[in-house]
């Protein structure tokens, strides 16, 4: 039996993990001082800012540029020899990161091997192709709390020394990876030690219970450096050295390109707490503050709950609820999935939607049957399939021996459409039908215009002609990522934390792992979904309009043509049950996902998974794009992943969060990979209407009907606007943008907006 019991922090505890989230409110403030506001319109990256400090990393080569394992690995050695060692009194472990390599030396693909010949086509169609992309993979953390960094080097230098190869590059980068790492871990001892020193030195002051709080700050900055004294070699012994060894890799790992995928978080845990509190050295209280101070070192994606590879045990532990308490507790983002399945822990989802109608935001939810059975659609067991877990902001992977390459490509089918309506123009234009008065008609024609339906397939035909065309290209990217990425920019951090690269010899992205599947992902789906379904309603059924006049106000974005504007977007949209919309969209899905799966890469035949996520990136992928039928005007954001568009609801009387559910549960790729669910749900309204039982339902629902992701904030609409209007007076309202979780006051105003849209529009 899982004890579930809500942990309660004695006085020195509650003390340090309030304290860290008043110094993460400094940094984050200080790091919007710095960058402004617009520049940190991403997950909470913890980062600590320190202005002043430079690096620089010579090239060999006459363009300054460094790739390669050895020379990119040198450069990773030299920057943890000289960054600067963050310790902080209140945490329980040492070390933050301070930004990425490649912001102070030109690590990255050279000129001469970028797909230039096709570079012109993800430029026509605004596509991000994925190729070059880095560290969308996940590391298997149990081989480094296995080894520590001692044995991983022994464990590099063996194999070097056994596949003998012609070129060691490959061994030395790595090799230099973990040097590096050693000298950094050492230099954190070192300070702690220093500024336990000082305390004492200095004098500890009297008074207040100032005596008592500067010699715990002391001691806990002594056992830190005894800490990362062993782990320079040695492998962790308990929680709270688990929590450092991985505190460890989360700042190597953002350093490198970003990464920011973790595991399942308490699945790792789960023995080191059960040795800890057998042998009386760990309380429930301290358990969390370790936990906490993890959470506080990086806002890394791992995973709660979920099933075991047989399907038979729910995973939930104890250290699921330490995880749960410990975010809610500390109170900043945190990238926690909890993995849901009909047999998962109650109390454990109930708590956490309690914490999420508490805080305003928290978990999100992974769901097993689109995640799994999804997955398993591309051929592989449903054991396996159990065993991926979210390490990302939509996305999930096999730890330590999946390349899955996800969250890196946006195929915008909004240009697909735009391009299809270019290549009908000459000849819906000269279709002759009489000029037509939209606001004094009133009764739609007994049936549809025969030359409109042929027009519209025609235009769909098109549409699918243009989608496969940006597919395509991506997939011929792919084949040249998987030829050159490997060699130049190496996944140098993750290959020591995966089965088969270091005993290969072979980066994760070209064969040293046994499962490679690349992604992509379709975006603009409601955008286009609306965009048919005016033209089928208005123009072939209702005969409202005529083509030629729909290009003359595209062409003109509407301008002097807001009654049309209006009249094509007020259809029933894709989310309305039944309607022409959600047909179009199930249709364009099946095109997308048809293009995806048909075939693999044109030259390797890697495997491609559909998916379908946008991130918050709706306004940037809509910037280029031309106004669109659906009533949205040029330059406009485009809809969000494969989800309705804001608003698109009003006027039905049924509308609850349940039929924006059922809308992304049916437009699901289903393959495995996730497209989200954004709720945005008003606690005032929600207490009304069943609270947290309503919520625990909702999300069983849309497991069960195939959703893969539910990214929940549960807020009042005056708290949003009041932070929205002036965010600095809330700094610590934390929200879900997308996948992940973020200050909504770091956040661009557009950024905000859009959260804000979603939220007050969800109802009529």
């Amino acid at each position: 039996m899982v004890n579930s019991d809500k942990i309660v922090l004695s006085p020195l505890y509650a003390r340090r993990i309030e304290a860290l989230h008043q110094d993460k409110m400094a940094i984050n403030e200080a790091k919007i001082r710095h960058f402004g506001r617009g520049k940190l319109d991403f997950d909470d990256w913890g980062f600590v800012l320190y202005p002043d400090f430079t690096f620089t990393a010579e090239s060999e080569r006459p363009d300054g540029v460094i790739c390669g394992a050895r020379a990119i690995g040198e450069a990773l050695r030299r920057f943890f020899e000289v960054m600067p060692r963050y310790v902080n009194r209140n945490s329980a472990l040492a070390g933050a990161w301070v930004g990425t390599l490649n912001t102070w030396a030109n690590v990255r693909l050279p000129a001469e091997d970028m797909p230039t010949g096709l570079e012109p086509v993800w430029l026509k169609y605004d596509t991000r192709p994925g190729f070059g992309g880095m560290n969308h993979c996940a590391p298997d953390m149990h081989i480094g709390l296995a080894l520590g960094w001692g044995a991983l080097l022994e464990k590099i230098r063996h194999y070097r020394a056994l596949n003998r190869p012609a070129d060691p590059s490959f061994y030395d980068g790595e090799e230099q990876v973990v040097l590096g790492m050693r000298t950094w871990v050492a230099g954190l001892a070192q300070e702690a030690r220093r500024m336990a020193h000082e305390i004492r030195v200095d004098g500890i002051p009297l008074g207040n219970g100032a005596r008592d709080v500067a010699e715990q700050d002391a001691e806990n900055l002594l056992a830190i450096a005894e800490m990362n004294e062993w782990l320079v070699d040695g492998a962790p012994r308990t929680l709270r050295e688990a929590c450092q060894f991985l505190a460890h890799f989360q700042s190597l790992d953002r350093t490198y390109f970003a990464g920011g995928a973790l595991q399942q978080l308490d699945v790792l845990l789960q023995p080191y707490y059960e040795r800890d509190v057998a042998n009386g050295s760990l309380t429930d209280g301290e358990a969390v503050w370790h936990v906490a101070s993890l959470l506080f070192n990086d806002t890394h994606y791992s995973q709660i709950a979920g099933l075991n590879p047989d399907g038979t045990a729910d995973l939930t532990s104890r250290m699921s609820f330490v995880i749960l308490d410990a975010m809610h507790l500390l109170g900043i983002p945190a990238n926690i999935a909890l993995r849901v399945h009909d047999g998962v822990h109650p109390e454990l989802l109930r708590r956490s939607v309690e914490y999420i109608l508490a805080d305003g935001s928290g978990v999100d939810y992974s769901l097993n049957v689109g995640c799994e059975q999804g997955y398993a659609r591309n051929g592989f067991p449903m054991g396996l399939a159990r065993m991926r877990a979210k390490v990302g902001c939509n996305w999930t992977a096999l730890p330590g021996i999946e390349y899955p390459l996800q969250d890196v490509t946006r195929a915008n089918l909004g240009f697909a459409l735009h391009y299809a309506l270019e290549d009908l123009r000459e000849e819906a234009c000269a279709v002759p039908e009489p000029e037509l008065d939209v606001i004094r008609m009133q009764a739609a024609p007994a049936t549809p215009d025969p030359e409109g339906e042929r027009l519209l397939e025609a235009l769909f035909d098109r549409f699918r002609h243009h989608a496969g065309v940006i597919v395509d290209s991506i997939k011929a990217g792919y084949d040249r990522h998987y030829e050159i990425v490997g060699k130049r920019t190496p996944e140098l951090v993750y290959n020591l934390f995966m089965h088969g690269p270091v005993e290969r010899g072979l980066n994760c992205s070209e064969g040293g792992v046994d499962i490679l599947n690349f992604n992509i992902d379709g975006v603009a789906l409601a955008t286009v979904a609306d965009s048919f379904a005016a033209i089928e309603q208005r123009i072939v059924r209702e005969r409202r309009l005529t083509w030629k006049r729909l290009y003359e106000v595209l062409d003109s974005d509407y301008r002097d043509a807001e009654d049309i504007r209006l009249m094509l977007r007020n259809i029933p949209r894709f989310g309305s049950p039944n309607s022409c919309a959600e047909a179009w969209a199930l249709r364009i899905r099946d095109t997308f996902v048809t293009a995806c799966t048909a075939t693999g890469t044109p030259k390797h035949n890697l495997p491609i998974i559909p998916g379908m996520f946008s991130h918050g990136s709706i306004r940037e992928l809509g910037q280029k794009l031309p106004a669109t039928p659906n009533g949205r005007k040029a330059f406009e954001p485009i809809s969000h992943s494969n989800e309705p568009d804001p608003g698109f609801a009003r006027g039905l009387d049924s509308f609850s969060p349940s039929l924006k559910a059922t809308a992304v549960a049916h437009a699901q790729p289903g393959f495995g990979n996730s497209a989200p669910l954004h709720l945005d749900i008003d606690s005032d309204m929600l207490a009304r209407a069943g609270g947290v039982e309503a919520l625990v339902a909702l999300i069983h629902a849309h497991n069960r009907m195939g959703g893969t992701l539910i990214n929940l904030n549960c807020l009042t609409a005056d708290r949003l606007r009041r932070a929205h209007e002036n965010p600095d007076a809330d700094p610590d309202l934390v929200v879900r943008v997308t996948g992940y979780s973020a200050f909504f006051a770091s956040l661009s105003k557009e950024y905000r907006q859009q959260i804000l849209d979603r939220f007050l529009s969800r109802v009529g």
